[in-house]
């Protein structure tokens, strides 16, 4: 049994992904770890390399990242934090969207796009098998058979173990199913943005891991007074915390990966996987908007 004083993350519980990649439920999202627009180099080098290196003495298994965040500078930060990378933890990546500058994103699907970001990955990471490679954005200019299809041919290749997607509809994930196992989603969805709700329902009937990004975010819901804010209170607990309890209570299938510049405000992250409500005050968040 994993010790969750020594590593508290392991309190979220696990998933098996794919139905073979065992994971603690909470993982860390490298997103914010790159300089502003997720364009460039962080401000603080060494603050993120430690970052990365106490998420995983926390328990932290499940590392996400992408190509596009930097672009290239969380891989290879993961690679100087972790390499060689201790056994259990997995990395999960993304390909599919290209960078002009910062915040700005186009998604790109030709086939050919996709391997070749894919191969840089397993480059610049270091690996020689990605555990959890996710199609960032469909391209709606590529047939999307052309696309997984690509990604499809890299698993069968050995260069990849799982295949997900990002910020798709239940239909989306039907048609992609029909070309390739999909062991995950990652999309938006959180305390105060919930239209993924259907998504999330559809992947825990099909027992597809549920990876909501920007999980943290509670809107105006945590505004001075607010139920939120005051429940928070009576638990000695942050709005943050309780929205991430929020998210693990949900759906056994759900994923956060909260990311922050911060290794203190990343242990607040990782405290918040132990908060245990009472089924009320789960209702009470349920009925927040």
């Amino acid at each position: 049994m994993t010790d969750t004083t020594t590593a508290p993350a392991a309190a979220a519980g696990t998933f098996a992904i794919g139905g073979d990649l065992v994971v603690n439920r909470l993982g860390f999202g490298t997103m914010q770890l790159t300089g502003p627009g997720v364009w460039g180099e962080p401000a603080d080098h060494d603050g993120a390399i430690a970052v990365l290196r106490r998420a995983v003495e926390l328990g932290v298994n499940l590392i996400d990242t992408a190509d596009a965040y930097g672009p290239f500078v969380t891989d290879a930060l993961i690679r100087e934090a972790l390499h060689p990378y201790a056994d259990g933890v997995a990395i999960a990546t993304k390909v599919g969207f290209t960078r002009q500058g910062p915040n700005e994103w186009i998604p790109v699907g030709r086939p050919e796009y996709l391997r070749q970001q894919t191969e840089l990955n397993l480059r610049h990471l270091g690996i020689d098998r990605i555990d959890l490679l996710q199609l960032h954005r469909i391209d709606k200019k590529v047939p999307l058979e052309d696309q997984i299809g690509e990604l499809k041919t890299l698993q069968d290749e050995g260069k990849v173990r799982h295949i997900g997607l990002s910020e798709v509809s239940v239909d989306d994930v039907k048609a992609a199913r029909a070309i390739a196992e999909i062991v995950s989603v990652q999309n938006l969805f959180n305390l105060s943005d919930r239209r993924a709700a259907d998504l999330l329902d559809y992947s825990e009937a099909e027992g597809i891991a549920f990876i909501p990004w920007f999980p943290l975010a509670t809107g105006k819901l945590a505004g001075e007074g607010s139920p939120l804010t005051e429940l928070a209170e009576k638990h000695d607990a942050t709005p943050s915390q309780l929205a991430l309890a929020w998210l693990l209570h949900r759906s056994p299938v759900t994923l956060p990966i909260p990311g922050t510049k911060s290794v203190e405000h990343l242990e607040q992250n990782v405290a918040g996987a132990a908060l245990t409500l009472s089924d009320d005050e789960y209702a009470a968040l349920d009925a927040l908007s």
